[in-house]
């Protein structure tokens, strides 16, 4: 099957199913600490986008934001995904490695991630977006 993406371009359904592969791979190796593995998976232009932590760009700058532990660590949890052509989209939750309330933490975290792929299926992007209720 063959997709087109946002910019008219042709993408292989093969393409896709294993962007969503790494992008379920990327969950797993950031959650065990692997921090080869997930460099595995990224392309040399990547780029994050998060509200937690400043924008960075490059293999080598996005590893150092999660060497760095800029981003706190802990377990992901899919609820969703959706693909099509270049695009990801992940629902989920993170749970932090800190407990709830022992760092004034709520516990876990909903968020979206947007993730987007080069033209050989690695990592060439994302923006997480988290949920947060409205005030009182």
């Amino acid at each position: 099957m063959t997709t087109r993406d946002t910019a008219g371009g042709s993408v292989s359904g093969a393409v896709t199913a294993a962007g969503v592969d790494h992008v379920r791979l990327s969950y797993h190796y950031l959650d065990t600490g692997d921090i080869d593995g997930y460099a595995s998976l990224l392309a040399d232009d990547v780029h994050v986008a998060r509200p937690d932590a400043p924008h960075r760009t490059g293999r080598e700058a996005v590893l150092r934001l999660h060497q760095d532990a800029i981003i706190g660590p802990g377990t992901h949890h899919i609820d969703d995904i959706v693909a099509d052509g270049h695009s990801v989209v992940v629902t989920g939750r993170l749970t932090p490695l800190t407990p709830a309330g022992a760092d004034g933490g709520s516990g876990d975290l909903e968020f979206v991630d947007w993730f987007t792929l080069s033209d050989d299926s690695m990592l060439r992007g994302y923006r997480r977006y988290y949920f947060t209720a409205p005030g009182p």
